[in-house]
């Protein structure tokens, strides 16, 4: 019996993988998964009608035989968040592991994070540690809830000016280099354990979080039924980030998941304000941008700033957040 056949009781973890338009990153993060994992799990892919080939690729290199791996062939783009729900409902785990297909599973990573999930069940929900593709630790795996407070250091510089400040760059939370086991808001969704039956309980993912900003709006959502996410070095991956989006693009999409974090999980009182200040975000670094590359004459801050002034005129698209699911 191989480990992705499981036991008996069946599969210990159910690893799923959205991808869209980075078959090459699949194929490896999928090969990754085979070679460094043992503790008893199923692979469920879901394609996202690429327009590169993936899910022929991924078909011929894993077979509809291959034990314990199972290939869904969207006809149409559901997303990251509606295509994990989807994904999820084949699972038969205990536990759901969200990986992206632009990851690398190292030393096990897999084997030591539901090993850390069982040492510290309380938690509910479980991250490890990414490193960029250089080997370089890529610190967002986890990070701090939105806040006002977090919002104003960003939108005012502080955050930037005081990157390695926790108080001034919560979200980020300062300059803890991830090398300790601690509590945390939100678990990245490249790399997330949860047990399935919470993600049940809580719906999984809200299909209203079309990209960016589903895993948080489901920590908080996890975290007031009881949960409370932990993160562990011991569990490592290779993250390549933003693979498959543009910067501005990629920025607007966050933004506009922000504007849609801020109208539901902030207190009534706080939206107005909140949104000011999501506002203010981008316009101050287009404004920054311009007038520190005037003063230094380096390029890459005019560039900075004019890829901000993308986004601040794009502000129609993001201000008012994702419209609800149907």
């Amino acid at each position: 019996m191989t480990a992705a056949e499981g036991t008996d009781a069946g599969p210990v973890v159910s690893i799923l993988v959205i991808s869209y338009n980075t078959r090459d990153m699949t194929l490896d993060c999928l090969r990754s998964v085979v070679a460094e994992t043992t503790v008893p799990h199923e692979l469920v892919v879901l394609d996202n009608a690429s327009p590169d080939g993936s899910a022929a690729a991924i078909a011929m290199a894993f077979p509809a035989d291959t034990p314990g791996f199972r290939l869904i062939a969207s006809p149409e783009n559901l997303g990251f968040a509606r295509g994990n729900n989807v994904a999820a409902r084949e699972a038969k785990g205990d536990y759901i592991l969200l990986l992206n297909p632009d990851t690398l599973v190292l030393d096990h990573a897999i084997d030591r994070l539901v090993a850390f999930a069982e040492a510290r069940p309380e938690a509910g929900i479980w991250g490890g540690r990414t490193l960029n593709g250089d080997g370089t630790l890529n610190p967002g795996s986890v990070f701090g809830r939105v806040t006002l407070w977090s919002l104003f250091c960003r939108s005012s510089g502080l955050a930037l000016i005081f990157r390695g400040s926790a108080f001034f760059n919560p979200e980020e939370m300062g300059a803890w280099d991830r090398g300790d086991e601690r509590a945390v808001d939100v678990v990245q969704g490249s790399f997330f354990l949860i047990r399935r039956d919470l993600w049940e309980r809580l719906g999984g993912f809200d299909a209203t979080f079309v990209m960016y900003g589903e895993e948080q709006d489901l920590c908080l959502r996890a975290r007031a039924a009881g949960a409370r996410p932990r993160m562990t070095p011991e569990a490592t991956i290779v993250h390549f980030h933003g693979a498959s989006s543009r910067r501005a693009a990629r920025e607007i999409m966050t933004l506009k998941a922000r504007a849609t974090m801020i109208r539901r999980h902030f207190p009534a009182w706080q939206r107005p304000l909140g949104l000011f200040l999501l506002g203010a975000w981008p316009w101050s670094r287009m404004v920054s941008g311009d007038l520190v590359a005037r003063l230094s004459g380096r390029a890459h801050f005019a560039e900075a700033g004019r890829m901000w002034g993308d986004v601040w005129r794009a502000r129609g698209e993001w201000r008012e957040g994702y419209p609800p699911a149907a």
